[in-house]
């Protein structure tokens, strides 16, 4: 999952880009108002954390413009304010969710993990390909009842694909959620970690049909 985070506090900034790192998320961090409404209206995210009050726009205003040019990412706005009228107008803005300064790190966590739970299609904590489960709290990966060990980079292109099941995910699409924009990803980086995939998920199991299937000329699909 791709979070962009626009906060112009670099110490809280960095800190939750390191804390959501670690829960294996791909994080692109913005110090400012425009850098940030940039980023968020040319790059796909899985969700924005949004400081209210930056240098230059606004995280209100930077909701509004978004909406107004129906983009949907799911916004969880972050202030310092905790009066009702200002969570108000982050709502009317077109905020998803408000969470006041200061905060623990567990409840960003979880109120994140929320939102990407709620657009399009709803899903629940464990997702699931025929016989393999994903389970994104406890990361534990299951193909029948054998458990598979993932890297943090492979549970996130496998998470991505599981979210999107039967359905062809092209290159681009990978590179744009699975890494954060200052990542070095060379022409062939999707490509093998598709092949470090079916090493684990679909080789050992030979008596089982393949869950990762290329389209050719198009990407990969699971399912």
């Amino acid at each position: 999952m791709r979070v962009l985070v626009v906060e112009d506090e670099h110490k809280i900034a960095n800190s939750i880009k390191k804390g959501l790192e670690q829960e294996m998320f791909a994080v692109d961090v913005a110090y400012n108002g425009e850098e940030g409404y940039d980023l968020a209206s040319v790059e796909e995210f899985d969700v924005i954390v949004l400081d209210r009050l930056l240098p230059g726009i606004d995280g209100v205003d930077i909701c509004k413009r978004l909406r107004e040019r129906q983009i949907h990412i799911p916004v969880l706005l972050l202030t310092a304010k905790g009066q009702i009228n200002d969570k108000v107008e982050g709502l009317n803005a077109g905020a998803d969710d408000y969470l006041t300064k200061p905060f623990a790190f567990e409840e960003l966590l979880a109120r994140i993990k929320a939102l990407t739970r709620r657009p399009k299609n709803t899903v629940g904590l464990v997702l699931s390909v025929r016989d393999l489960t994903l389970d994104t709290l406890t990361y534990e990966v299951k193909r029948g009842e054998k458990q598979i060990v993932l890297s943090s980079k492979e549970f996130s292109l496998l998470e991505y694909l599981t979210r999107h099941a039967k359905r062809v995910i092209t290159r681009d699409q990978i590179i744009n959620h699975v890494w954060d924009y200052d990542s070095n990803v060379l022409p062939n980086t999707v490509e093998v970690y598709v092949k470090l995939l079916r090493n684990k998920i679909d080789k050992p199991f030979k008596n089982k049909k393949p869950l990762i299937h290329t389209v050719r000329g198009f990407g990969y699909k699971i399912g």
